[in-house]
């Protein structure tokens, strides 16, 4: 790498720099190695490197490094090293002090009614000193966001054509009343950004550190994101968005909270319209109107109403064989609920007529791509469906593994026989289960037959005296139990799964878990302690 950029040292212009040096800060984003951090060795490794070089290339690499990176630690050895050499006396290239320091102009949002991808347009002139001067009109960085992919980005690029560009850009919108381009705040523009950034990195990285479901939820890999121009801009994009002005305090957040009692409301007033009012089974419906809320909340940038071809394809194909446990009769009605919802929603979204009638052309002619893809995990599992049902009382496919082993004997017959006493929803329940699951023992004083619905004889025995020591465990571990059900904080289960995925049984993982619950003193410490495990 050092010796590659020998040959950018007689580039004149920053932006040239700027662009080769992101290709080359690019080279290593995203690959993995196990028990490695890739970003770290290599990135760390290059700057040390470079400030050990005593070189006029090591001096461009560690202030490529210092403007462009995208880990703050590293930027700030970069910035370190760049001071090292020049009081050694080196001189870089005159592009040198020049990376990164451009104004942001203006921000624009290009797309169509549909809404499945924005190709944001941040437009960026270059100052001729730090902070003075006014800037003209150099380069525009465009960046493509998937919203049916989570809000990731898909691609990026830049153009030196700034006017060519918007002016094609709005001719397009003139001419088509389904085209869309708009001017927005760059502050507005930065926050969504953000979250596009750090949604694109989740799936890059392969980590699972937050609530927001990436990607397995939407049919995205790695390979997906990092094969194309994304990568070589991926470290220009994010020096420039840090660039833009940063959003106010009471400026509205990106994505709209949808919280629980808003989407009950939106589902209420869906399952009253003249739409739904054919769905023969309400219980059904009202289970996958909730399916398609929660994906148009989480996946879809907080815009349920919103409706495409594309968009239904997704959430039948992708999230909800990824994500979601239905019933068969679930599983019949959801693409009859899904066309009723594309009717409902895309009238109050004011979509044309014909728009609706290609996405419900989409749900009927993905219809039997889902029966015939969608494979209910009760069954490869051979999980009962009482047992799914208790798992998973919000369908939530993805907490299925962390339940089960918070509370493995759910998914067992030796509980069946009384479902109400060992209910994980309340404390006596949970008590009774991990009771059980850890010493065998069940509380004699409630009345059952003591013998399975086989017939066949428990193996347990009835609680015997008080043991506090037993007790206290038992205190421990509910309130373990409690976080892992409800995944709270998400890296409590990521760091069971490594541990398991080392070979370490469950007791150890339990008993490794509870000693950081208990001794970390606040959230954050709770959090970092769990990522070292």
């Amino acid at each position: 790498m050092l010796r590659a950029a020998r040959a950018l040292l007689a580039m004149r212009h920053p932006l040239d720099a700027e662009i080769a040096f992101s290709e080359l800060l690019g080279s290593w984003w995203g690959e993995r190695l196990p028990g490695v951090d890739v970003d770290r060795l290599i990135g760390e490794g290059l700057i040390a490197h470079a400030t050990a070089s005593d070189r006029p290339e090591g001096l461009g690499v560690l202030a490529a490094v210092t403007a462009l990176g995208t880990n703050d630690t590293q930027r700030a050895l970069a910035e370190q090293g760049v001071i090292v050499l020049r009081e050694r006396g080196l001189t870089g290239p005159g592009w040198a002090t020049q990376l990164g320091w451009v104004t942001p102009l203006s921000a624009y949002v290009n797309g169509d009614r549909f809404g499945d991808i924005d190709e944001l347009v941040l437009v960026f002139g270059r100052e001729s000193e730090r902070g003075s001067g006014r800037a003209e009109p150099e380069h525009a960085l465009i960046l493509v966001q998937d919203h049916n992919g989570g809000g990731v980005l898909r691609d990026a690029w830049i153009t030196t054509q700034v006017e060519t560009l918007l002016k094609q850009c709005r001719e397009r919108a003139r001419a088509d009343d389904f085209a869309r381009f708009e001017e927005v705040e760059p502050a507005r523009a930065r926050g969504v950004l953000e979250r596009a950034l750090h949604r694109t990195e989740q799936v890059v990285s392969g980590a699972d550190r937050s609530e927001a479901p990436v990607p397995q939820a939407v049919g995205l890999t790695a390979s997906d994101l990092t094969g194309g121009s994304l990568a070589s801009h991926f470290a220009l994009a994010n020096a420039r968005i840090r660039r833009l002005p940063e959003p106010a305090a009471d400026d509205p957040p990106p994505v709209p909270a949808w919280r629980r009692d808003r989407r009950a409301m939106l589902a209420a007033r869906f399952l009253a319209s003249d739409e739904a009012a054919e769905l023969s089974d309400s219980y059904a419906a009202s289970r996958c109107t909730d399916h398609i809320i929660t994906h148009g909340c989480d996946i879809d940038s907080g815009r349920p109403l919103r409706v495409s071809p594309r968009k239904v394809e997704s959430f039948l194909l992708h999230w909800l064989p990824g994500r979601v446990v239905l019933l068969p009769e679930e599983q019949e009605a959801m693409p009859h609920v899904l066309a009723a919802w594309v009717r409902w929603a895309g009238a109050r979204n004011g979509l044309p007529q014909v728009e609706v009638g290609a996405t419900l052309d989409a749900v009927w002619e993905s219809t039997a791509s889902f029966a015939r893809t969608y494979r209910d995990p009760a069954r490869p599992l051979g999980l009962r469906q009482e047992a799914v049902r208790r798992l998973l009382p919000d369908g939530d496919f993805a907490a299925l593994a962390r339940r089960m082993f918070a509370f493995p004997l759910m998914a067992s017959e030796i509980v069946a026989w009384a479902p109400e006493e060992f209910d994980p929803d309340t404390s006596a329940g949970r008590r009774a289960l991990l009771r059980l699951d850890h010493f065998g023992e069940y509380d004699a004083t409630t009345p059952h037959s003591g013998r399975h619905s086989s017939g066949r004889d428990h193996w347990y025995r009835p609680v015997t005296g008080h043991d506090p020591d037993r007790e206290r465990m038992l205190d421990r571990h509910e309130r373990l139990a409690v976080r892992l059900w409800h995944g709270r904080p998400p890296n409590l289960w990521a760091a069971a799964r490594r541990m398991l995925d080392r070979g370490v049984d469950r007791t150890t993982v339990l008993r490794a878990l509870d000693e950081v619950l208990g001794s970390a003193t606040s959230e954050s410490e709770l959090r970092r302690r769990l990522d070292s495990l």
